[in-house]
């Protein structure tokens, strides 16, 4: 059996633009502290060896103290550690992979084409590849096949298999002739579950922390055990220290903006980052955005509200009308129970409003 910890993404020293300069310094430091919490994950699981599969730094305005928190927490671990640099952090004779005296244990793929370290106390082979410029229009696995010795194979990417697109391209098939045991990518920012293709197992862990609302939710890595017979199975664990989350509070039936915030504001603060979506239809004046963003805020590390929310109309104010709403209208009216009466009005005027003749 052989267990190791797959992660990738980490995009460490990320700007962090839409938040203030104070709030943006804080969050890269706090990235930091997701190295901490993969070492910690690494000696808690077990595993016997850990997969970087690119992206680990953001690629724009890298810090070198967060580079020697990488190499230093890296080095720290007792279990070799495997680096494959993506297009946002690719190999090159100046990049900090180049340029910085790693640990023993932490080996980083230099070369475009898969090359191999083979592990004989494991019994397995890790292969990898790298970006060594900011794009790739070609698969990394293209013609790639593992020999059938008995070893476990492992190989660690950075590619998009959603497409053909200038990341790295991987198509199922290739996955399928790699022979591979587990091939561990990164680039996509939603973890995958665990899939397949042919007899290799893969997968994408998604990144370990959001940078903004379109990376929400639970973020983490992946725990993953290959069985003696070479079943492979993997284990989502969060690692994210903040989250960032979309709220909607429907303001339809409440007397203020408030109110309906109010309902949608947790207990307690969370500590993360937060977009509320105003909705609804509202029978009082446009909300207060900023006396609203006031009220939010002691519950977030950071919140910004949007008002999607329009007033409220009377359904049978067009009643009267010598019209084809008109009519339909009137003749709504005669429904005797009121909820299914306003329903069917509402999803009348939605349609005819889009355009219609006026009676003959």
């Amino acid at each position: 059996m052989l267990k190791f910890i797959h992660g990738a993404d980490f995009h460490l020293d990320a700007p962090f633009a839409a938040l203030s300069p104070e709030q943006a310094r804080q969050r890269r430091a706090e990235q930091r502290q997701l190295l901490s919490r993969l070492a910690d994950l690494v000696r808690s699981e077990g595993a016997e060896l850990v997969l970087l599969a690119g992206d680990l730094l953001d690629g724009g305005e890298t810090y070198q103290e967060t580079v020697e928190a990488l190499a230093r927490t890296l080095g720290q671990l007792a279990v070799p550690v495997f680096i494959a640099p993506g297009n946002h952090d690719p190999y090159a004779p100046r990049s900090v992979y180049a340029g910085t005296a790693w640990p023993d244990n932490v080996h980083i793929f230099s070369a475009v084409q898969p090359q191999a370290v083979e592990l004989p106390e494991l019994g397995c082979v890790v292969h990898g590849a790298a970006f060594t410029t900011p794009q790739a229009d070609r698969s990394p696995l293209l013609g790639f096949s593992a020999p059938r010795d008995g070893k476990i194979h492992l190989m660690v990417l950075h590619g998009d298999t959603a497409g053909q697109g200038r990341y790295g391209p991987i198509g199922e098939a290739d996955i399928a002739a790699s022979g591979l045991t587990y091939l561990a990518l990164g680039h996509i920012h939603t973890c995958s579950g665990l899939q397949k293709a042919g007899d290799t197992f893969w997968a994408y862990p998604g990144c370990p922390e959001g940078r903004g609302f379109d990376e929400t939710g639970e973020k983490g890595v992946l725990s993953v055990t290959v069985a003696d017979g070479g079943g492979v199975s993997a284990r989502f664990v969060p690692l994210a220290g903040r989250r960032y989350e979309i709220v909607e509070a429907d303001v339809t039936g409440a007397d203020s903006g408030e109110e309906a915030l109010r309902a949608v504001l947790p207990a307690a603060p969370t500590g993360d980052c937060c977009r509320i979506l105003l909705t609804g239809q509202r029978r009082f004046d446009a909300p207060d955005l900023a006396a609203l963003t006031a009220l939010a805020a002691p519950s977030y590390f950071s919140v910004t509200l949007r008002d999607d929310t329009r007033p409220l109309r009377d359904l049978w104010e067009r009643a009267g009308e010598d019209s084809l709403t008109g009519l339909v209208l009137r003749t709504l009216k005669g429904e005797p129970e009121q909820q299914r009466r306003d329903l069917a009005a509402r999803f009348a005027l939605a349609a005819l409003e889009h355009g219609e003749d006026p009676c003959p």
